[in-house]
């Protein structure tokens, strides 16, 4: 992996509490569909592709066991939107004790953010965490994340529980899916 450099990093932990209702938002132009199987190498790709630009190192280093280790648990699912047959984004969900869903990782390839994609992703991210939840669902984002994720989160019912400060050994970026990948 590259080099690592210190970096300060803030983190929002957010919680929603009850269902809302998106029943009158505008129709989608792509087509979401639920991994039926444990894909390690499509999980790896989509979490490389869609985390590069927004420093997502923290699984760049786990094996193939790992991954498969992770998605054969029971309750977590992995999404993927498609628009066409092209992927255009992906959330991973886990189901947890208490009656509470995780949305591990939600977001978009790189050649998809700034087209709208966000906030209706986002809606169906928590229809189908709700899908997994009695009473609560929550996430986190950081200061690594794209500028807009804490305002879209806030704006689709999500609120801060807590806030917390770390430091770690980032890789010196930017993070590729593989070397010569990027294009942001």
């Amino acid at each position: 992996m590259n080099k690592k450099h210190r970096v300060s990093i803030h983190v929002w932990h957010l919680e929603m509490t009850s269902r809302p209702d998106f029943s009158q938002r505008p129709a989608t132009d792509y087509e979401l569909r639920k991994v039926d199987e444990p894909q390690p190498e499509l999980n790896r790709y989509l979490y490389a592709t869609v985390g590069a630009p927004w420093m997502w190192y923290m699984r760049l280093e786990w094996t193939w066991q790992q991954w498969h280790d992770f998605l054969s648990r029971p309750g977590v699912e992995t999404w993927v939107a498609f628009r066409g047959a092209s992927p255009i984004g992906y959330f991973e969900l886990e189901k947890q004790p208490g009656g509470a869903a995780e949305i591990a990782y939600f977001g978009l390839l790189p050649q998809y953010v700034g087209r709208g994609y966000g906030r209706s992703m986002l809606e169906d991210t928590i229809e189908k965490a709700w899908d997994l939840a009695e009473n609560r669902i929550w996430l986190h984002t950081c200061t690594l994340d794209h500028d807009n994720a804490l305002p879209n989160y806030l704006a689709r019912g999500f609120r801060v529980f807590r806030e917390e400060d770390f430091e770690d050994d980032i890789p010196v970026g930017p993070l590729q899916p593989w070397p010569g990948a990027a294009r942001y």
